[in-house]
């Protein structure tokens, strides 16, 4: 999916959660450019970036042309 068209707001517990896990900003990003998207409800979409060692998923919502990421998570 292409981001580019939509406003991109990441929320500050996404950034509370990586520091947590350990999950750099740059894997954030390439998980949102590269990542499969399933849309999950009204609004809702994971992006989810599989790794060797984990799986990647920000977790957010798009209305109108807003992308709002509110959560992150890692499956290992």
């Amino acid at each position: 999916m292409d981001i580019s068209k939509y406003d991109l707001e990441i929320k500050h517990h996404v950034f509370i959660q990586a520091v947590k896990r350990s999950i750099s900003p740059n894997l954030i990003e390439d998980t949102l450019i590269k990542g499969k998207l399933e849309r999950f409800g009204k609004h809702g979409v994971k992006f989810i970036s599989e790794g060797s060692k984990r799986k990647i998923i920000c977790v957010g919502q798009i209305v109108g042309t807003r992308l709002t990421i509110f959560t992150i998570e890692e499956e290992k």
